[in-house]
C-alpha cells in the first residue's frame, strides 16, 4: 500500500513539473511571434496609401477590387479628375464599384507652376 502511495505521489509531482517547465517555455515562444508581427504593421500602413486615379498606370488601377483592364482603361481615358467621386458622375464605375474602391482611391491635382 505505501508503495502504490509513492507511485501516486511522485506521478503527481511529475505532472506538476511537467506543467512548470511547459508553463515556463511558453513565454519564450510566444515573444518572438509578437517580436516577427510587429514589423508586418507599418507594410500594411503602407499598402493602405490611396492611389492615385490621375496618375496611375492601367496595371495598378487594374490590381483594385472590382476594376479590371477595360475599367482602368476607362479611367485613364477620362482623365484628369478634380475628385474621385467624378468617377461616378462621368458614368465611368458604378455606384457599387465606386462603393468599393473610394477608400482606396484619390485624385491629386497637379502642383501649379
Amino acid at each position: 500500500m505505501k508503495l502504490i502511495k509513492s507511485l501516486v505521489v511522485a506521478s503527481g509531482l511529475l505532472l506538476l513539473l511537467t506543467g512548470a517547465v511547459q508553463a515556463k517555455d511558453e513565454p519564450k515562444t510566444a515573444a518572438p511571434a509578437a517580436a516577427a508581427a510587429a514589423p508586418a504593421a507599418p507594410a500594411k500602413a503602407k499598402a493602405a496609401a490611396p492611389m492615385d486615379i490621375n496618375t496611375a498606370t492601367a496595371k495598378q488601377l487594374a490590381s483594385l477590387p472590382k476594376i479590371g483592364e477595360a475599367r482602368a482603361a476607362a479611367i485613364i481615358k477620362g482623365r484628369p479628375y478634380k475628385a474621385k467621386d467624378e468617377l461616378v458622375d462621368k458614368k465611368i464605375l458604378s455606384d457599387d464599384v465606386y462603393a468599393a474602391v473610394k477608400e482606396l482611391i484619390i485624385a491629386k491635382q497637379p502642383a501649379k507652376k
